[in-house]
């Protein structure tokens, strides 16, 4: 089924709009701590762990380090969606699509 013109040309230009969302969500690099600092954990935007520093004081309490890596990574997912979010915000609003529908 062949679409008319300017259905074509919408649909190339949301493929591309997807893309460069996607190449934009990939950059992404957030690093949230707990504890002062004791651990910090960095995630990329595909909400996959990049790195983890824990520092040695802490790592003789297990139940605290625990603690502090669980907090640390569920600051970083947060700190993912904002992102992501916020990215697909700015780039949908250039479709002069209604607030709120992304």
């Amino acid at each position: 089924m062949k679409l008319p013109g300017n259905m074509q040309s919408m649909m190339k230009q949301a493929q591309q709009m997807q893309q460069r969302l996607q190449d934009e969500i990939s950059q992404i690099r957030v690093e949230a701590s707990a504890g002062g600092g004791m651990v910090t954990v960095t995630m990329d935007g595909q909400k996959n762990v990049v790195g983890i520093k824990i520092d040695p004081e802490v790592a003789g309490d297990v139940e605290m380090l625990q603690d502090m890596v669980m907090a640390a990574f569920n600051e970083a997912h947060k700190k993912v969606e904002e992102e992501t979010q916020q990215k697909v915000g700015s780039m949908m609003g250039g479709l002069g699509l209604p607030p709120g529908l992304f």
